[in-house]
């Protein structure tokens, strides 16, 4: 007779790719703490000391992880008019960080970038200098951005509530603390904006990001010598309000006024080279598991 054999399942090949979108899929559930060497090997499969075939050690996943983050951001294409371009960035940019919490304080501290960070950076620049932005400009446009935008996501993630009804129920907590009379304005703005029906911190962004570009505009104007704002780089801009009507299509992925998290689709994220970095965030030490 012949003996029949149960076919055993194909083991899916490891790659760089898998590891670092495992690691990714770690950190969203639990934040960095939850990632180690041991819980990684875990998630794919194999031991730990078998994923140093694919990183280097630990500084080498964190820059893969990050880049895999910049991936997901959708970026300025050629001929984008740079005010329009820098709104869809940012509000895609707050959407991909509102789903990785982890990355928000990692997203610049790379000194061994990956080829989807350079890649971003390089795009960002490109389409501010064709819009006529000097280079000084420039850089002070890009600061500014990201600074107003890392800054909101951070401020997102450690707000003690996250609904409109945790927030009404938080502001009165408070305030059954305060004697009558007291903190006046505290009392104002909880009273008559925060816990009224619909507030939602979210769509302070939109507010935000407007005056930022508004600045740049003018900033812009001037530096161009005086042409009208729609003349530096926004062939499409209004000349009354300096802004271009096409954003319309762009916010109406985020509910009309950029406050929801819904974004353009990401573009696929790309395989790293190796190249480990100082530092230890994770606490690996040495080629050990954490």
């Amino acid at each position: 007779m012949t003996r029949r054999t149960t076919p055993q399942p194909t083991r899916e090949t490891l790659t760089r790719q898998r590891v670092l979108q495992a690691a990714v899929e770690l950190a969203d559930a639990g934040g960095l703490g939850a990632l180690s060497m041991r819980k990684l090997g875990e998630a794919v499969g194999v031991e730990a000391m078998s994923l140093y075939n694919h990183v280097a050690n630990k500084e080498d996943l964190l820059d893969g992880m990050v880049d895999l983050v910049f991936g997901e951001v959708a970026l300025p294409a050629p001929g984008d008019d740079w005010r329009r371009a820098m709104r869809q960035r940012a509000i895609s940019m707050r959407f991909v960080l509102s789903r990785h919490r982890w990355a928000i304080g990692l997203m610049e501290s790379r000194s061994t970038p990956g080829p989807e960070t350079l890649r971003h950076h390089d795009a960002v620049l490109g389409c501010l200098r064709r819009g006529g932005f000097s280079l000084t400009l420039t850089a002070h446009a890009v600061s500014v951005l990201d600074s107003y935008i890392y800054g909101f996501a951070l401020q997102e993630k450690a707000l003690p509530f996250d609904s409109p009804e945790a927030t009404a129920e938080l502001a009165e907590s408070i305030m059954s603390g305060f004697g009558d009379g007291e903190y006046p304005y505290l009392t104002e703005i909880a009273t008559a904006h925060v816990t009224r029906p619909g507030y939602a911190y979210g769509d302070e962004f939109a507010f935000g990001l407007d005056l930022v570009l508004d600045g740049l505009l003018r900033a812009a104007g001037e530096e161009a010598g005086g042409r009208t704002d729609a003349g530096v780089g926004d062939a499409h801009a209004d000349p009354g309000t300096g802004r271009d009507p096409r954003e319309g299509a762009v916010l109406a992925q985020a509910d009309g006024d950029g406050s929801s998290l819904r974004a353009p689709e990401p573009a696929p994220a790309a395989t790293l080279p190796g190249g480990g970095r100082h530092g230890d965030p994770l606490g690996e030490g040495a080629r050990q598991d954490g």
